[in-house]
């Protein structure tokens, strides 16, 4: 498959699934895959977005090489949003790398509060602050803050997500 042309060819979950199929646990074609969407013109980068999160969800040891350029990528202006919202749909599950919890933490804080931002990135970067307090006690109660502020903000996904984020972390406070 190439898999290029397979992302050209279709956007649909059936063309994203047989994308992932063919790329299963093979590391040189998640390569390839997770090089699209990190480096490929907009609408290829777009397109591959999604591919990479079922992955990565399916194989977790697949995103341990690509942390780095993945949190740079998300930091960077202009990005498509589906590329924001599947690299933080992956991140609020994985394992953070130390030396990048502070870097991401800043992007995903900055999603949370700008309004501007679909909701699902929003709903996602507050997964993700709450995914980084696991490893940095002291944050929770920043996290905890906000995910309050957010219970009456009279948007349901946000309003859901911040009492199941409320939940985990004051069962662990």
């Amino acid at each position: 498959m190439n898999i290029k042309e397979a992302l050209l060819k279709e956007h649909s979950k059936t063309q994203t699934l047989k994308i992932v199929a063919y790329i299963g646990d093979d590391k040189k074609r998640f390569a390839e895959l997770i090089t699209l969407m990190l480096t490929a013109e907009y609408r290829i980068a777009q397109r591959a977005a999604w591919p990479v999160s079922y992955c990565i969800e399916a194989n977790k040891d697949l995103i341990k090489p690509w942390f780095a350029k993945m949190i740079k990528k998300l930091g960077e202006q202009n990005i498509h949003d589906a590329i924001k919202r599947n690299t933080l749909r992956v991140l609020e599950d994985v394992n953070i790398p130390e030396k990048h919890c502070g870097t991401l933490y800043d992007i995903s804080y900055a999603f949370l509060h700008n309004l501007k931002e679909p909701i699902a990135i929003r709903v996602f970067a507050l997964s993700v602050l709450a995914n980084i307090s696991k490893k940095y006690p002291e944050l929770k109660k920043e996290i905890i803050h906000n995910a309050e502020s957010l219970l009456h903000c009279g948007i349901p996904a946000l309003e859901s997500r911040s009492r199941i984020i409320l939940k985990k972390l004051k069962k662990f406070n």
